[in-house]
């Protein structure tokens, strides 16, 4: 009899029992390798439709696709083992309909293994986000800054910042636990607002530019590395990742110009005769 190592991912119901108590922690994940090194360390990897600007170079998130965060939430499932794994869905795979909603949500789950799904909105999704849950799809709402918005919004825009703003945002926030959200993003938002919402509602609050209060957090890996030269306000840099790399391609190239590259070392020899 073969024995095998069973590893059991965190399931919703474990980041659900994170509400008031200790904070969740969340990075964007877009590759296998970067998966493995997130996995014992973050309760919940998000394969963010962020890959558009940041994989991809976009500038917006509008142009990501279905089979873009197919490929790529399959390779972070492929390089994780313990975190549970969230894939956004991109602009236009949800908005039409909640059948199309859980057509495609559904695809996400089948083709990846993945665990849930995010999509953007508040009241105005809550019908679909009741729709996928009780289907057996797991849901993490977003609202505040909402990057699928950009073109109606005129930019990337915090919100709360006025108090004439926080009635819709509270009544997005009740709308999306109502409906049935495991937890929601709470992204670009005043923190006293981020910090009331995270009170009032029953489910977990991931911020990303919102509040310290939030039951979790959520950076963008490459930002918080240091790979992005101009990371926004609420990003806090743990490595300088993007300087050490141009250093050492640098160096790479130096040696190979002067020849130093590849050294005897580096080569393999002729086998000594039998």
């Amino acid at each position: 009899m073969s024995v095998q190592t069973q590893h059991q991912r965190i399931t919703v119901p474990q980041i659900r029992a994170h509400k008031g108590a200790q904070p969740i922690v969340c990075l964007t994940c877009y590759h296998a390798h970067t998966a493995r090194l997130l996995d014992q360390h973050v309760d919940l990897m998000l394969v963010g439709d962020s890959l558009g600007m940041v994989m991809h170079g976009l500038e917006t998130t509008i142009g990501v696709t279905l089979d873009m965060m197919i490929t790529h939430a399959k390779a972070v499932m492929r390089g994780s083992k313990r975190a549970l794994v969230t894939v956004d869905m991109p602009f236009g795979s949800y908005e039409e309909s909640p059948a199309v909603a859980f057509r495609n949500a559904a695809r996400v789950l089948q083709e990846t293994g993945a665990t849930a799904v995010k999509l953007e909105g508040g009241a105005r999704m809550a019908e679909t986000i009741a729709y996928l849950t009780q289907r057996g799809i797991p849901v993490m709402g977003h609202i505040g800054l909402t990057p699928q918005m950009v073109h109606v919004k005129g930019g990337f825009r915090t919100t709360g910042r006025t108090e004439e703003e926080w009635p819709a945002l509270l009544a997005d926030a009740h709308a999306v636990a109502d409906a049935g959200a495991f937890a929601v993003v709470l992204e670009g938002m005043a923190e006293p607002l981020a910090a009331k919402i995270t009170r009032d509602i029953a489910i977990p609050t991931i911020g990303i530019g919102a509040s310290p209060a939030c039951d979790g957090q959520v950076l963008v890996m490459e930002d918080m590395l240091g790979l992005n030269p101009n990371p926004p306000k609420f990003v806090r840099q743990y490595a300088q990742l993007g300087p050490a790399i141009e250093a050492a391609v640098k160096a790479y190239a130096e040696d190979v110009r002067s020849r130093a590259f590849p050294g005897v070392e580096n080569v393999y020899p002729m086998k000594k005769a039998q």
